[in-house]
């Protein structure tokens, strides 16, 4: 079976890098013969991935203006209000191995979020009119984001797999009978442990994740958040490792957080980790500290399959059901992004953190294997599929 991952713009985001990573692990380990690639939008950054079978420049082609086929999109567009011509040639570095692939797996676990995605839409058609197979891979879309010509996508796919309950339900609620419930994969990476920086406290250093797209949605967040680790420090013992994730140009957690490094640094308690790890090796940071607060859905994922208690910043769905699968609350330690700009709502989730520490952590001791099977179970019915 010859697989194509596709809605993938590249590993600078280490979340997206986490997807690619255990979901062809998990594919390849599960299914004997399966060859997997990726279409990405920045092929360079995702080299580092060594168990792809090949990486494709997936990116946007520019329809070159009075080109041909500037000419035939414009008439299409303008006169016959149809997108498909041009749609076609913006993608057809995504479309053009249709043909020679068995599986198309739309891997952009939240990329029905953000309004219409005509483009993968165009993608989809055209995967069905040759007759391939179609899957959205561990999806999180909320309610407020479906629209018809959604719901008309959505039906395409041979088959959906929602990565949290809400997204499941919500799915089902809306008539699709094509919708199967796993975990997002990324539960199962593996973890790379480095050396452990200077000032690291073992045992007892906090996490602290913050990205430019939370802060940009609550200016106020900020001032918050400077608060929250004026408050680990006042009050704990405990070492900050401020932990990027997300390191994009115009998104880049980096930046933010060298801001919060600069203010703290004098206090010799307050560490920034490398803007240059791998997910797996960011993972390995993770994994061995106390506690972890977090705004980036895969760095929450990568503290909570290590059993680390975790605070989620500015929460989505994906973060909601993640919280509820886990936890079987939806809200549990979880802050909606109007919340993360009130500094004692987070000092308060802060505190109820250390407090329930041991509960939290036997709470995920018995939740993570249970999610990490469901991890696993988006290859069976990947493979089923396959199979028909």
């Amino acid at each position: 079976m010859k697989i194509m991952m596709f809605a993938h713009d590249g590993s600078l985001n280490r979340g997206c890098e986490a997807i690619v990573r255990s979901s062809t692990n998990l594919i390849k380990n599960k299914i004997s013969g399966a060859k997997v690639y990726l279409a990405s939008g920045k092929p360079e950054t995702d080299k580092i991935i060594t168990k792809l079978d090949g990486i494709y420049d997936g990116s946007n082609r520019i329809i070159k203006k009075f080109s041909y086929d500037w000419w035939i999109s414009s008439i299409n567009v303008k006169l016959l209000k149809n997108e498909s011509y041009a749609l076609g040639k913006v993608h057809q570095n995504i479309i053009k191995h249709i043909d020679t692939m068995d599986v198309y797996l739309s891997i952009g676990g939240d990329n029905y979020c953000y309004g219409e995605q005509p483009g993968w839409y165009e993608i989809d058609r055209r995967v069905k009119a040759k007759g391939k197979k179609l899957v959205l891979w561990g999806c999180s879309i909320g309610e407020e984001d479906i629209s018809e010509q959604k719901l008309e996508d959505l039906r395409s796919f041979d088959l959906i797999l929602a990565r949290e309950t809400l997204t499941y339900h919500m799915l089902l609620n809306k008539g699709l009978t094509n919708v199967k419930l796993c975990a997002d994969p990324a539960f199962t990476m593996e973890k790379e442990e480095l050396e452990l920086p200077k000032g690291w406290k073992e045992g007892n250093t906090v996490g602290l994740n913050f990205s430019p797209l939370v802060l940009n949605k609550n200016k106020k967040s900020d001032t918050a958040v400077k608060e929250l680790i004026q408050h680990i420090l006042d009050t704990t013992n405990y070492t900050v490792a401020l932990t990027p994730h997300v390191i994009q140009e115009q998104n880049n957690d980096y930046e933010v957080l060298y801001r919060y490094y600069k203010e703290f640094k004098n206090t010799e308690r307050v560490i920034i980790l490398p803007e240059n790890l791998t997910a797996p090796q960011y993972k390995g940071y993770i994994s061995r500290m106390r506690f972890f607060i977090g705004a980036r859905t895969h760095a929450t994922i990568a503290a909570y399959s290590n059993c680390v208690p975790t605070m989620v910043l500015g929460y989505s769905v994906k973060s909601k059901g993640i919280a509820k699968d886990l936890f079987g609350e939806e809200e549990k330690l979880v802050l909606n992004i109007g919340e993360i700009s009130d500094s004692k709502k987070l000092i308060a989730n802060f505190d109820v953190m250390v407090k329930e520490e041991k509960e939290i952590i036997e709470n995920l001791k018995q939740s993570i294997p249970n999610i990490q099977k469901m991890s696993y179970k988006a290859v069976e019915y990947l493979e089923e599929l396959a199979n028909t």
